[in-house]
């Protein structure tokens, strides 16, 4: 086949400022919707904030009830139980999901199977599930992040742990991309240092990804009914991404060090829009690829700052342990954008000699200055699981194809040894 000369590009709708998850009740009205459900955590609907938004719908309206079963990192079990619920409710009109990429990729879930025929496997993505389309629309999704990182509000995917294989997969396709993403600052100011610190290195993750990947002109040319949301690096998503490494550059040690600081709290929270959506066209790979098992197969760590005490990685995390690691191996596919990243996301940094060294040692200064535990082996892993490991990155195949070089389960074992301990 000939290379492919045609890249997508998808975004929701956007609506970015101090105030704007105040404006939703309006936003709805737009869309015809009269019956709601706002979907959420226990965590988040603590602090008042979904109520409100549910409230502040009635003078347009609108009923809206509250779902605050969402388990934060999301599995299998916990899908299938607001499905349920969604479905002994409803029907519902559209769905408003406050909260983390857990709480906007329940949403996504619910939308999904409330609208079409199916068990929740058949839609994951190969080889676990059978990645099965939709074959029906999908009710409206506004999506109101309370936390800057996962980029969920701009993306295509609905991620979550299946419990009995122990491993972390996901749903994708075009349809699950919200209608409207309502990024308001000021609902982050709550987070705490250790969730902003997580989450941040997410949306740093993200940036790099989808600059270093495979660009989308190596690919072999596609038919228009076989185009993927994720299609390799291109121009947009490029952009993108590099404005979200300078915002980055700039706030995230502030955010993390001072959660007061409205401007830093503001650059993090557009960081995780640009990187969403430059990540949501481009796509993800190996850092990715590697924290999907990272926190399936977790035993018994958990993380300061995180409700709840149940053992888990954060995704954030669980995504930058392997990223220093995973970047040297892919230094060589993509050399020039490895050191430009590196520039963009650390301008300051006295640079090693050698250029495959920049992005790391950018890297690993950033983690340890946000709290980042040393390695995987700082979660509870030790060299005996890594085979383990393997295994589930190399499920991850949406992602790895996505890759600048060719992913072996000798490749990603090297790198997850050297990751047990990073400094």
């Amino acid at each position: 086949m000939s290379e492919e000369t045609v890249f997508t590009y998808g975004a929701p709708q956007l609506k970015f400022g101090a105030g704007a998850s105040a404006e939703i009740g309006h936003d709805l009205a737009l869309l015809g919707a009269r019956r709601v459900l706002v979907v959420t955590d226990a965590g988040v609907a603590a602090t008042g904030g979904p109520q409100r938004v549910a409230d502040a719908m009635k003078q347009y309206g609108i009923a809206a009830d509250v779902y605050d079963g969402v388990h934060v990192e999301p599995t299998d079990r916990s899908l299938r139980e607001a499905v349920e619920h969604a479905r002994a409710t409803g029907p519902w009109e559209a769905l408003v999901a406050v909260g983390g990429g857990s709480s906007i990729d329940t949403a996504k879930a619910v939308s999904l199977l409330t609208t079409n025929e199916g068990d929740l496997a058949e839609y994951l993505n190969p080889p676990v599930g059978a990645g099965r389309a939709p074959d029906r629309p999908l009710l409206p999704l506004v999506a109101v992040p309370t936390t800057t990182g996962t980029g969920a509000e701009s993306t295509t995917v609905c991620v979550l742990d299946v419990l009995e294989l122990k491993v972390k997969t996901g749903i994708s396709h075009p349809r699950l991309r919200p209608a409207l993403a309502v990024v308001d600052p000021d609902l982050t100011l709550s987070q705490p240092p250790e969730v902003t610190a997580s989450s941040g290195m997410d949306i740093v993750c993200h940036a790099l990804e989808s600059y270093t990947a495979r660009p989308y002109d190596s690919f072999d040319r596609k038919t228009p009914d076989a185009r993927v949301p994720y299609c390799g690096a291109n121009p947009v998503s490029d952009m993108w991404a590099e404005r979200a490494l300078g915002l980055l550059a700039r706030s995230f040690r502030e955010a993390v060090h001072d959660g007061s600081d409205r401007r830093a709290r503001a650059d993090m929270a557009l960081a995780a829009t640009f990187a969403g959506l430059g990540f949501g066209n481009a796509g993800v790979h190996i850092p990715h690829a590697n924290g999907y098992p990272i926190a399936g197969r977790v035993r018994d760590f958990h993380p300061p700052g995180y409700p709840g005490g149940e053992p888990m990685v954060p995704h954030g995390m669980s995504v930058a342990l392997t990223a220093p690691e995973a970047f040297r191996f892919t230094y060589q596919a993509r050399p020039e954008r490895h050191v430009r990243t590196a520039e963009l996301l650390a301008p300051g940094l006295d640079r090693p000699n050698d250029p495959a060294e920049h992005l790391p040692r950018a890297l690993l200064d950033l983690m340890r200055d946000v709290g980042m535990p040393d390695g995987i082996g700082a979660v509870g892993y030790t060299e005996a699981d890594v085979p383990a490991l393997v295994e589930g990155a190399m499920k991850q195949q949406r992602l790895l194809a996505t890759a600048p070089r060719e992913v072996t389960e000798g490749a990603v074992a090297e790198i997850l040894t050297r990751s047990l301990s990073l400094w």
